[in-house]
């Protein structure tokens, strides 16, 4: 499957493994979509974010609201806070509002610490 070697992996510590995906959708004359998409044997949840504002300095992955929570969806550890929060919801498949959880894991992905200095880098 062509799409499969695009999913980049995550895997939690108790050993649950995800697949993920980030993408950006145009709709004819209208907004912006930015989509996280979670796989997990089998089941897809996409985190959906419509009307999203780009230009400027703006760029694919960045999603911010007015109260000040930005998030960047290719980074792991985001991917890894907006995990956490929809299992703490409880089971989500199909679409989720990514406006409404982007509060809770904007905080979250903030209080993770980024890469270690001596870590090298990624594929």
């Amino acid at each position: 499957m062509r799409g499969e070697r695009r999913l980049r992996r995550l895997v939690l510590p108790d050993g649950t493994e995800y697949r993920w995906a980030v993408r950006h959708r145009h709709t004819a004359g209208g907004p912006c979509t930015e989509v996280l998409s979670l796989h997990r044997d089998g089941t897809v949840t996409r985190i959906v974010f419509p009307d999203v504002v780009v230009g400027g300095y703006t760029h694919s992955g960045l999603v911010f609201d007015r109260h000040g929570h930005t998030v960047n969806l290719h980074e792991p550890r985001v991917v890894r806070a907006f995990v956490d929060e929809l299992r703490r919801l409880g089971p989500v498949t199909g679409e989720a509002d990514g406006w409404a959880l982007l509060p809770a894991v904007s905080r979250a992905a903030a209080a993770t610490p980024g890469v270690r200095p001596d870590c090298p880098p990624g594929p």
